[in-house]
């Protein structure tokens, strides 16, 4: 099993939000990945591995610095979804959340990252996962077409 790092320069490269080492240090940087890990696993794994493991560590990371972005700006939890109304005189805004069957899916929503995370996730989850037993059921039917 192969264990994945961090590599901050590569990661300043591809997300460029997060290129200033003032606003975002190196250290700091390498703390979210550590939780990235914790999410999803540093060792490659049947799901997730190689490049894929790494691209997805690094978009939790994304994730979850664009959300310490968000709660900074704001001093509250991300709101998302889609404004339904708005009221100037006594300020009031409503929001319909995103359509997402559970909490993991709803908090991913917050950032573009997690989204992209969401997608990946997808990807390569399709078809589910093989454990054990005859080789023939990988597929969806045994050889000759039968269940």
């Amino acid at each position: 099993m192969a264990e994945h790092t961090f590599d901050v320069a590569a990661f300043r490269l591809l997300y460029p939000a997060f290129a200033n080492p003032v606003t975002f240090p190196d250290a700091y940087l390498s703390a979210q990945w550590t939780a990235a890990t914790v999410y999803l696993g540093k060792y490659d794994g049947c799901l997730l591995s190689g490049d894929t493991l790494q691209l997805a560590l690094n978009l939790m990371t994304a994730h979850l610095c664009q959300i310490n972005v968000m709660l900074a700006a704001g001093g509250t939890t991300p709101t998302i979804g889609v404004m339904v109304s708005a009221t100037v005189d006594k300020v009031t805004v409503s929001n319909m959340p995103p359509p997402a069957s559970n909490g993991w899916k709803y908090w991913l929503a917050t950032t573009p990252y997690g989204l992209q995370l969401w997608a990946l996730l997808q990807r390569a989850s399709a078809g589910g996962l093989y454990i054990g037993g005859s080789s023939e059921r990988r597929a969806f039917r045994k050889a000759g077409g039968i269940f």
